[in-house]
């Protein structure tokens, strides 16, 4: 799945910019579908989905999944 657009113009290959595009995909499919009835894992699986072609996913596919799932705690998403 392609990368939502960003706010930012630029993309780095580290955690932060990573969490910032996990933020703004969640925040978007939230937006689109606010009432689609994913469990908290399975939304997870499809924002991490939506953000694979960030560099930091690529890169560490197991740290972008602890850094979403610790996004989701930390907003209480």
């Amino acid at each position: 799945m392609p990368q939502p657009p960003s706010t930012s113009s630029q993309i780095f290959n580290n955690a932060d910019s990573f969490a910032q595009a996990f933020d703004e995909a969640w925040q978007a499919h939230s937006r689109e579908d606010p009432s689609h009835g994913l469990s908290a894992a399975a939304k997870l699986d499809a924002i991490l989905g939506c953000v694979a072609d960030h560099p930091f996913a690529q890169g560490d596919p197991a740290t972008a999944r602890q850094v979403g799932a610790f996004r989701i705690r930390l907003l209480d998403l």
